[in-house]
């Protein structure tokens, strides 16, 4: 079986994960991504707990962006998490 690196096109879809420090940033990112990027949607916000965290101080907050085009920034994209103290992951 031959090892062919995986190759990634403009036109593939992708999903980026803004991860933000709070809720206020979740939700001023998701407005600023439909006015930067002209997305047509706002982008879902998901609290996501630390793994074995009960304290909600503890909680992160991700802004899901759908890309279904691939068109969009990642650097850009990570411009404007870390505006906000966040940082940029893709799934």
């Amino acid at each position: 079986m031959s090892s062919t690196p995986i190759s990634f096109q403009a036109s593939d879809p992708v999903r980026h994960l803004l991860v933000l420090p709070d809720r206020d940033a979740a939700e001023e990112v998701a407005v600023e991504t439909v006015q930067r990027f002209g997305l047509t949607e706002e982008p879902q916000i998901v609290r996501d707990a630390l793994a074995g965290e009960d304290d909600a101080e503890d909680a992160q907050w991700i802004v899901v962006v759908d890309d279904p085009r691939g068109a969009l920034d990642p650097a850009a994209l990570r411009a404007l998490a870390e505006e906000y103290e966040g940082w940029l992951e893709a799934e």
